[in-house]
């Protein structure tokens, strides 16, 4: 069983909704899953990150950008980038604001160099985006994320309102992806082939 650790920040509870997703749907995948909110990080804490098979990055995009809640975590693991803890570890992230486009995808490329610092291997969403004249709001990957899962909640709109059923949708099958991969990954990373640094696309 795959061990996965999301690590979120989330100001009003909208991206919590959304960890909260990823994780349903990275458990019905068969991983064992924890949600860590960055407030409450302490040393056991920082041990489950390190004990990882794959870690989620959460954070609500303000101001073009992630959270400061949030950046003070990515600081903070300055520490175990030193150690090299983290370094082919699976990586994959998601990011909530009030507009549908809201500048997001610079929160997701913080993350995805978050990871890259960290010489982790990054996991998007491998999804086609619902682009058609028929589509509506709840189908899957409406807001049309690649790189990292992108969901919308309006600005007035409680966390019982938003984000919407089709933004939760996707992100359960984002964590059944991300399930998947580390299952993959795990598996011929432990094979210990090419010095047991495999990709996944190339195991057996």
């Amino acid at each position: 069983m795959s061990n996965i650790v999301i690590v979120y920040h989330s100001g009003y509870g909208h991206t919590k909704k959304v960890a909260e997703a990823v994780r349903a749907g990275a458990t019905q995948a068969g991983a064992d899953v924890r949600l860590i909110a960055v407030g409450d990080l302490d040393d056991a804490a920082w041990a489950e990150l390190d004990a990882a098979d794959a870690i989620v990055f959460g954070a609500p995009t303000y101001m073009g950008g992630p959270s400061a809640d949030f950046k003070k975590f990515a600081d903070a693991s300055s520490k175990p980038w030193f150690a090299q803890k983290w370094k082919d570890k699976i990586a994959a992230g998601f990011t909530n604001s009030a507009a549908m486009n809201g500048d997001k995808f610079l929160t997701i490329s913080y993350l995805v160099t978050l990871a890259m610092q960290h010489g982790m291997i990054w996991v998007g969403t491998g999804m086609m985006p619902s682009n058609t004249k028929a589509a509506t709001r709840n189908d899957l990957n409406f807001v049309g994320g690649f790189t990292g899962l992108l969901t919308q909640s309006p600005a007035d709109a409680s966390p019982d309102e938003a984000p919407p059923p089709g933004d939760l949708e996707t992100a359960k099958a984002f964590g059944a992806r991300i399930a998947a991969v580390t299952a993959r990954w795990t598996g011929s990373h432990a094979s210990g082939e090419n010095g047991g640094h495999q990709p996944a696309s190339e195991s057996p």
